[in-house]
Formats: structure tokens, C-alpha cells, sequence
């Protein structure tokens, strides 16, 4: 059962009764829509068709620069069904089309941004955006907890073997030692997306990428072992040598993937890149992909961004990168282990962006709607990991350019260019981490959906002690965890009635794991939008969230400020919306401060003059359930690519 909200205390009780009065008749916070987020056809509301950068640039360049000059866009369309309609549309007005996308419903266009305001006039066309750059985010197996799952769990050769995970980055150097297996590459399949005409990895970043989620345990004697050492991998560059990419150009990636999906047995998707979020993830070209490929039965897993301080090292909020803004994402934040493999010194990685998402659309009255969702789901060791270093393929015998602009990157272990290392750190690195550990719990119960997955990798997560829910989600990935919990879920789940149950067996007594000899708690939480659903109901009972094209966010939703359970997608209980994630796996609500400052997890306080990620300072707003904040009124988004 999850835990009852009368369990708080009193002055959190009249805390929040004070919040909901508040509330009432804040049409801002209306349920948001659901879904592949076109909002026109479903009739749900109205909104302006424009991102706001573009329309600000479109703006800036009126007269004669406006008419010479030419824009990538991405446009979502009502329906492909008329092509010819639509191609006579875009060229009508001097435009071409570069790529039609035909299982998300997007086209990427390139058009003079003069004519942009004619297309925004055809209801054919749902939305438009710019076609953004996205960038490349920058001891393991047991500080994770994976090297349990091959030694404490009997009887079990967990490596995700027959398991593949799809890196979208910047290529891979496939011939490197630690992608091998038995001497043979388990790189299967490789393609470029950039136009470059190159699949070798110039910049470094893919090669380490791939080695943390999928390291060969054969190499090194087993020193930088991978999470799923017998996964394999499929090599899609949509980052050039520099790290640098395309919207439309990652959307081809996750397109060929889901087109892909069964000849591959495709089951993750590793995407340690974004790009800052300026639409709601219900208009985001990126968010809309990505959500495509989690309908088609792919863990998505990306990296929430490396924005989580200022220039004068101040904590940073709301500066989640997309794609890890949409709802259906594993978004994944970083820890700082300090090279140890006991987790008691462990820390959220200072540079780790934090919640809550900043991306937002405008209705038809110039309102503005955040979509203020907690995010990251998890976090996972991050910073200063050892992984493999790719060799330039322009240049024979030169290393890759992280290591050519950067040496202190290359650990000096071997001068072998097959066998070479190099440290980097990110929510980058991070992302793999999780996307291996989602490769070994699919490898256990092939029959999990992506929610369930990404529930139970949650549910299992360590809180971090001192930090809160915008910083770590439901905390930090412990893979032993997950894995002794997807033995246990029935064959077939998505079978089952909502409420019935969907375990083979009884949880432990004692929902907990021993680490480097430290008790470590399961934290018991899912993140779901605004709030934490908790208790071990979520995993004895089958819940229709987690069901194949379903969203665990939709378990809540937000009606005149008040927040409420979708009793259609959740079986019992209630859900604390001011629940405190403490170290020890139970949730406490402490209360909201109003005025000043908000309470969000261990006694951490967010005041007057916190700076959000997208410029606004909070001031004397509110915070509902570690989430909603009722007190922004919004800000100019300014583009800050992941580092």
C-alpha cells in the first residue's frame, strides 16, 4: 500500500491546506495534456504554434535580412497522410523538405525565415520549432551494485547477453578492447547521421559512452568492467568531431531505430547529449521522438545536463536538459563517489542540472504554462570515470580531440592505441550507467515494458542524504536492487488487471543491499510528475502506468491547483505531495516554509534570490509537493549548451 498522507505532521497538514486555498482557480496549472502532445487535433486547448526563439528571431530579422535568410526547422503536421499537400505547403513559400519523419509526425525543413509566419497560419502544420544544436554532456560495477547481481543473486550469468543498446553520440571506435567480446567486436551495426561520412569516433566522447554501459569484463582484468559487459551495441554518430549535433539529425537516429527495433532486439537507447529546453516536452520535437521510441517498447535513457551551478558556483534549478524533460525519459543526473565504493560519502555532482523542468508553451491569451515536472528519475556515478579511449580515425595514430585538447584526460596506463583509457565526467557519463543497468533488468524479465523498467530502477534507488527530490529524483541507481525485484514480476504483466498481483514471490523483509558493506535502503519511491508515489504496492500490484505506451506521470495530475491521483491508473493508496526523501528509504513530510522559502528534502531550503535555469528568480512562491511552483512568472530561455 502506499503510505497515507495523515501521516504528516499537523503544521505540514495546515501547510498544505493553506497551499491547495491558494490554489483554487489557477487555470496555469490545468491538467496537461497527455500523449504525441498534438494539441490541435485533439482539441484539448489552444496555443501559439511558434517556439519562442524562433519567434523572437523571425522578430530581430524583419527587412532585408529576413528575406535572404534561410532556417532549419522541424514541423509537427497534423498528418502525413497528404504528403503532396503538405510538400506544395512548404514549397510554396520558398522552402524544401530534408527529411520526413514519418512514424513521429515531424519534418525537418529548411525554409526562408520570412515565410516561417505563413506556416504557422496552415492548420496542417501543429508546431514549429528551430532545428536546435544538441551537444554532448560530459570502480564502477561496484559502487552500483552490479557486481552483486553476478555474485550474491545464485545461479544467475547476468551481462545483458542478447540485449541491444543503441549509443546515439559521436561514433564509436569499434575495434577498442573493451567493446570486445571473445575477441570480436560487439559493435553490430554502425551509421552516421551528421553528413560527415564517418563512423569512427574523432571526439572521444561516444567511445567512453559505450564502454561504461557495456565494458568488457575481459579487459584489464576486469578493472572497467561495464554495467552489461555482454550487451551489444549499435553505433549511431549524430555528434560531429566537435560533439556537436542536430535535432533532426538525432530524430533520424531514434526514427531508424524504432523502424530497426526487432532485427536488433533494440531494447535501450543510450542518448548522453541535449540541448536546452525551451518547449514543453508536449511540443518538443526532441521530447516527441523520443516518446515514439518508448511506445515502441525502448527504454529511452538520457542525461539530464551539466547545468546544475553558475559561473560563481551557486546552485542552479530548473536546468534540464531535453530530451530528459519529457515524462517517458529515464532522465539521469550524476553523483560524485570520490573514487570510493562505499556510498556514505557520496554527493549529487555539483555540475548535475537540477529540477524542476523549465520547458513551457504559451496559449492563445500570451500566457505562459511551465511545465515544472521533478526530474531527474535517478542519478548514477558520474564523475572522473575510467572508460575507453577512441583513436582518431582522420588522423592514424593521433587521439581522439578530448585527449588532444585536454591530456590530463588520458590515464598514461598503456601506449596500446587499441587498449587506451582516458577519465572523463558528466551526466554523460552517468546516462550509460543506467542504460547498462536497464540492459541487465530486461536480460532478467524480457517482458518489462520501458515503465517498468524505469519504476523499478527508482523504486530501488538510494536516497542521498542532504539532497532533495529536484536534485536526485528517487536517488541513486542501485542495480542489485532492481535486478532481485524484476526476477520476481510475473511472465506476462501487461496481462494482468489493474491492482492484481504481479509478483512471482515476496519482497525481502528487509527492502535493502548490502554495498561495499553498507546497508543501503530502497528508497520505495517513483517519481510521477509533481510528486513521489511510494510504498511496496508499487511493485506487489500491477498498475496500469505501467503499461506499453502508457506514462508513469499519468498516475497524477494537477486540476485548479489541487493535486489528485488518477485512481484509473493506480490500484490503492494515496501519495504524499510533500513527501522528504530521507536516507533510510522512508519518506517524511517536514512541511513547506511559504514566504521565504520552501523546504525540498533534508532540511534543504530554497529562499528568496534562487536563480532558476531559465533566468527567473524565485521569490515569495510556493512549492507544491517538491515540484509546482506557483510563484514564477516566467523569463526569456536563453540557449546554454550542455558542456
Amino acid at each position: 500500500m502506499f503510505q497515507a498522507i495523515h501521516k504528516l505532521p499537523q503544521k505540514a497538514i495546515l501547510t498544505l491546506l493553506i497551499v491547495s486555498l491558494f490554489c483554487q482557480g489557477l487555470s496555469v496549472f490545468a491538467n496537461p495534456v497527455k500523449g504525441n502532445g498534438n494539441l490541435l487535433k485533439k482539441g484539448k486547448f489552444r496555443h501559439r504554434k511558434m517556439a519562442m526563439d524562433l519567434d523572437d528571431q523571425i522578430t530581430r530579422s524583419k527587412g532585408k535580412l529576413g528575406e535572404r535568410k534561410t532556417q532549419r526547422v522541424i514541423l509537427q503536421v497534423d498528418s502525413l497522410a497528404a504528403q503532396i499537400t503538405l510538400k506544395n505547403a512548404i514549397e510554396s513559400k520558398g522552402g524544401r523538405i530534408k527529411k520526413s519523419h514519418n512514424r513521429f509526425g515531424l519534418i525537418s525543413v529548411e525554409i526562408p525565415l520570412n515565410r516561417l509566419k505563413e506556416l504557422e497560419a496552415d492548420d496542417s502544420f501543429v508546431y514549429i520549432s528551430p532545428d536546435r544544436e544538441v551537444v554532448s554532456t560530459g570502480h564502477l560495477e561496484t559502487t552500483s551494485a552490479s557486481t552483486q547481481v553476478r555474485s550474491i543473486i545464485s545461479n544467475t550469468t547476468l551481462d545483458g547477453s542478447g540485449i541491444t543498446i543503441a549509443i546515439l553520440d559521436s561514433g564509436m571506435d569499434s575495434a577498442h578492447r573493451l567493446l570486445e567480446k571473445n575477441g570480436a567486436s560487439r559493435v553490430l551495426f554502425s551509421q552516421d547521421f551528421t553528413s560527415d561520412n564517418i563512423v569512427g569516433d574523432t571526439n572521444g566522447h561516444g567511445t567512453h559512452v559505450a564502454s561504461l554501459a557495456a565494458g568488457t569484463n575481459g579487459f584489464a582484468s576486469g578493472a572497467y568492467t561495464g554495467i552489461a559487459p555482454g550487451a551489444n551495441l549499435l553505433n549511431l554518430r549524430v555528434l560531429d568531431d566537435n560533439g556537436v549535433g542536430t535535432s533532426s539529425g538525432i530524430i533520424a537516429a531514434l526514427d531508424w531505430c524504432v523502424a530497426n527495433k526487432a532485427a536488433y532486439n533494440i531494447r535501450v537507447i543510450n542518448m548522453s547529449l541535449g540541448t536546452t529546453a525551451v518547449e514543453s516536452y508536449q511540443f518538443d520535437p526532441l521530447c516527441l521522438a523520443a516518446r515514439r521510441a518508448h511506445d515502441a517498447g525502448i527504454v529511452v535513457v538520457a542525461a539530464a545536463g551539466n547545468e546544475g551551478k553558475n559561473s560563481a558556483g551557486q546552485k542552479v534549478y530548473g536546468a534540464i536538459h531535453s530530451p530528459g524533460t519529457d515524462p517517458s525519459v529515464i532522465t539521469v543526473g550524476a553523483v560524485n563517489t570520490y573514487g570510493s565504493n562505499q556510498r556514505s560519502d557520496d554527493q549529487i555532482a555539483s555540475y548535475s542540472s537540477r529540477g524542476p523542468t523549465r520547458g513551457s508553451y504559451t496559449d492563445s491569451n500570451n500566457v505562459k504554462h511551465f511545465d515544472n515536472l521533478i526530474k531527474p528519475d535517478l542519478v548514477a556515478p558520474g564523475n572522473r570515470l575510467i572508460g575507453a579511449q577512441s583513436r582518431n580515425p582522420r588522423v592514424a595514430n593521433s587521439p581522439n580531440r578530448r585527449v588532444q585538447q585536454t591530456s590530463s584526460l588520458d590515464t598514461g596506463m598503456t601506449s596500446d592505441g587499441l587498449s587506451k583509457t582516458m577519465y572523463m565526467s558528466g551526466t554523460s557519463m552517468s546516462t550509460p550507467v543506467v542504460a547498462g543497468a536497464a540492459a541487465l533488468l530486461l536480460q532478467a524479465n524480457p517482458n518489462l515494458t520501458p515503465n517498468l523498467v524505469k519504476a523499478i530502477l527508482m523504486y530501488t534507488a538510494q536516497p542521498i542524504q542532504g539532497a532533495n527530490s529536484f536534485e536526485q529524483g528517487a536517488g541513486q541507481l542501485n542495480v542489485e536492487g532492481a535486478i532481485r525485484v524484476a526476477r520476481l514480476i510475473v511472465s506476462n504483466p501487461q496481462t494482468l488487471a489493474n491492482g492484481a498481483s504481479m509478483l512471482t514471490g515476496a519482497l525481502p523483509a528487509v527492502q535493502a543491499t548490502t554495498i561495499a558493506g553498507q546497508t543501503c535502503y530502497w528508497g520505495q519511491g517513483i517519481v510521477a510528475d509533481y510528486c513521489i508515489l511510494y510504498g511496496s504496492g508499487l511493485m506487489t500490484k500491477w498498475q496500469a502506468m505501467y503499461a506499453q505506451s502508457a506514462l508513469l506521470s499519468d498516475a497524477t495530475n494537477i486540476a485548479n491547483g489541487t493535486l489528485g491521483l488518477n485512481v484509473s491508473l493506480v490500484s490503492a493508496g494515496v501519495f504524499n505531495t510533500a513527501g522528504v526523501v530521507q536516507t533510510t528509504g522512508i519518506i517524511l513530510g517536514d512541511g513547506i516554509i511559504l514566504g521565504d522559502g520552501v523546504i525540498l528534502g533534508d532540511g534543504v531550503i530554497l529562499g528568496d534570490g534562487v536563480i532558476l535555469g531559465d533566468g527567473v528568480i524565485l521569490g515569495d512562491g510556493v512549492i507544491l509537493g517538491d515540484s509546482v511552483n506557483l510563484g514564477d512568472d516566467g523569463g526569456a530561455m536563453l540557449p546554454v549548451p550542455i558542456g
